[in-house]
């Protein structure tokens, strides 16, 4: 049994990882950088140590100052969280290596699935279904433009080496894709020091949809109902929901059992996310699958009644998984991310929270490391909370969660708050009329009336 976790991550899900640790009756270890010094997952951990200052690069990436804090408190585990080193193999290899439990993916998953294409050709051959592209990854303009040519356009070029909307580009014409090859290259080197890219034809009006699985070191793969993350802008989510509005039953049940059966060929262990993209006609193809507990599992965890980091955490200790409970879907859970950005600009808005009051009552989770007084650092990435909102039926938990951003009160920054109260009153948003092109319409619809 693991007896000390050392979370290497900060913010909000560092402090999910303590909570859900201490009702295990495991000890936390808080590492940090000198710009989280009062940070509340430091504060209110079992031990805490300073790995650094607060360039990522030099602290909570920095693989040699997170091994000199296990060294210092003894811990025998790491918990990556999401972001940082949750996704680098070479990470979770070392911890192995010094005898420590990576809870998460093992390294061979963790570089399967990093590997963007790689990861679609191994789920080709395991069953699940990809859009038509590139087999291999790309480094030549010229064989772009061939491949592009054979699927026909429009397509998207993406990073091989990652995710996150980085290296992404939507391209309609050649032209178009001569001007946008080299940038999205670019992009790719920078965010992940590899410029390979592959193409996909790319998907009008589709929906963005996810399956939660979790997979136990005995061979047992479990999937979970879906996400719907189609609200979401420049490829980053905004609001999720579940189920969602658009999948039917027998097609949910299609992708659950897929999912399963191709997790388990390849041998997929703890958490991990499946991402497909699902055109008008509810067909679904594979896009990539996130080796990490996603920003957004606690929709999942609101409508099955589950704890997915506490079975995490159980996996990586060697227990067989399970839950002493039929696993069924009962009604409807919405998260909202809420950033410090202005609403309408989205440019980072840090700083300190002079006064704060969070949301509560029946159906509402909120989950933040924020605090009246806190400093939000302009180093990282902008999220300050995750409120969730469930009741019986979507009406309902989307009426839930007006109610309660319109209670949340924070003084100090500009946060996206009115956006998200714009979008939960959008008639295609209530009427679950959505997609990925969701967001560009609507705030071009904003845009020309702000210009009456």
């Amino acid at each position: 049994m693991i007896s000390k976790i050392l979370i290497a991550n900060r913010g909000e899900i560092a402090l999910r990882i303590v909570r859900s640790a201490r009702e295990l009756g495991i000890k936390t270890v808080a590492v940090y950088s000198e710009a989280d010094r009062q940070a509340l997952h430091v504060l209110l951990a079992d031990e805490r140590v300073c790995i650094g200052p607060a360039k990522a690069s030099e602290s909570y990436l920095n693989i040699a100052n997170i091994l000199s804090a296990v060294d210092i408190t003894r811990a025998d585990a790491i918990h990556p969280g999401y972001g940082f080193l949750a996704e680098n193999a070479k990470f979770a290899e070392i911890c192995q290596a010094h005898g420590l439990i990576f809870i998460g993916p093992p390294p061979s998953i963790i570089r399967l699935m990093g590997d963007k294409n790689k990861a679609r050709q191994t789920m080709k051959k395991a069953g699940l279904p990809i859009l038509p592209g590139s087999d291999t990854v790309i480094e030549d303009l010229a064989i772009a433009k061939k491949i592009a040519a054979k699927i026909g356009f429009p397509v998207i070029i993406k990073a091989a080496a990652g995710g996150g909307g980085k290296g992404m580009r939507i391209c309609r014409s050649s032209s178009q894709l001569e001007d946008q090859f080299p940038i999205a290259q670019g992009e790719a080197k920078a965010a992940f020091n590899d410029p390979s890219l592959y193409i996909e034809k790319y998907v009008s009006g589709a929906r963005h949809i996810e399956i939660q699985i979790v997979g136990d070191r005995k061979g047992k793969v479990i999937a979970f109902g879906e996400r719907e993350c189609s609200v979401q802008r420049k490829y980053q989510k905004l609001i999720e929901e579940t189920p969602s509005p658009f999948i039917d039953e027998k097609t949910r049940r299609k992708m659950m059992k897929e999912v399963e059966d191709a997790a388990s060929k390849v041998g997929y262990q703890s958490l991990g996310t499946f991402e497909f993209l699902v055109d008008e006609n509810r067909k679904f193809y594979f896009m990539e699958a996130n080796a990490r507990v996603q920003v957004e599992h606690p929709i999942t965890e609101m409508v099955y009644g589950i704890n997915l980091i506490k079975a995490q955490i159980r996996i990586a200790s060697g227990e067989k998984f399970g839950f002493p409970f039929e696993l069924v879907m009962r009604g409807h859970a919405i998260e909202c991310r809420i950033n410090a950005e202005d609403p309408a600009t989205f440019v980072p808005s840090p700083g300190k929270i002079d006064f704060l009051v969070l949301p509560g009552g029946e159906g509402i989770r909120v989950d933040s490391a924020a605090y009246g007084g806190w400093v939000v650092p302009p180093d990282y990435d902008s999220l300050v909370a995750k409120i969730i909102a469930y009741a019986p039926n979507r009406d309902l938990a989307i009426r839930k969660m007006r109610a309660a951003l319109e209670m949340t009160t924070i003084v100090g920054i500009k946060t996206n708050i009115p956006l998200h109260l714009d979008i939960l009153s959008n008639t295609d948003f209530l009427a679950g009329r959505y997609n990925t092109q969701f967001m560009d319409g609507h705030m071009a619809a904003k845009a020309a009336e702000e210009t009456l």
